[in-house]
């Protein structure tokens, strides 16, 4: 298969970042990796479950839920093109914590972690540099476990909120940004009801902390959104 079209989506990822077509080229001929399409609400990956490949998201969205105890799920992230999950997962032989799932129509490019791990005969120096951003992606999501812990420390759901959106400021590096999540989406990751969630936003507004279009914020007033969540 020619993956020469999906190069651009792959350097969107922490995994590819930065490399030349050559290398791209290098890497898909020694691993032969596969793809698959998926249709909303398909399962890509189902709990408590071993994977041992690394997708990709080429089209599309998915997102992944942890499933509760009593029935429930919690959403912990949304991903579009380029995003990378089970990466964490594929290197060992423990089981997925969340179900993967297609929010929306999805092509996803699958990489066996063996070959990840284990560089052909030729070691290659694009192999090795995959090799430094695969751990730099996984320490990255360790941070931002750290992080989602944090959050969840807040004891106001304002403050859940403030922090959430601070956070979405500094990986967008402006004060105008969007999320993938859907309201009911952000309130299960924030461990809090819709409905709550819909009044507070909307209270926040009214105060001239935020404005709200859609999926779409923008911070009015950074400094006093921080005093907020302090």
């Amino acid at each position: 298969m020619d993956y020469t079209r999906y190069y651009d989506i792959l350097r969107q990822t922490s995994l590819f970042r930065g490399m030349p077509d050559r290398d791209l080229e290098t890497l898909m001929h020694c691993f032969s990796p596969h793809v698959r399409r998926y249709d909303r609400g398909e399962l890509l990956l189902l709990a408590g479950y071993e994977t041992h490949e690394v997708g990709i998201v080429l089209e599309g969205e998915i997102v992944a839920a942890k499933p509760m105890p009593d029935g429930t799920a919690v959403v912990m992230t949304r991903m579009g093109r380029g995003g990378l999950f089970a990466d964490v997962l594929a290197g060992s032989h423990n089981k997925s914590p969340v179900n993967v799932t297609a929010a929306l129509p999805c092509l996803v490019l699958y990489l066996p972690s063996e070959a990840l791990l284990r560089p052909c005969g030729a070691l290659h120096p694009a192999h090795l540099q995959l090799l430094h951003n695969w751990l730099q992606t996984i320490s990255g999501k360790y941070f931002a476990l750290d992080r989602r812990l944090e959050l969840l420390c807040c004891k106001s759901l304002r403050g859940r909120i403030g922090l959430w959106l601070l956070e979405q400021q500094e990986e967008a590096g402006a004060d105008t940004f969007s999320t993938a999540l859907t309201r009911s989406e952000l309130a299960s990751y924030l461990n809090c009801d819709r409905s709550a969630l819909c009044r507070e936003l909307s209270r926040m507004q009214e105060e001239g902390l935020i404005a709200i279009f859609r999926r779409s914020f923008k911070l009015l007033d950074p400094e006093r959104l921080r005093y907020t969540v302090q």
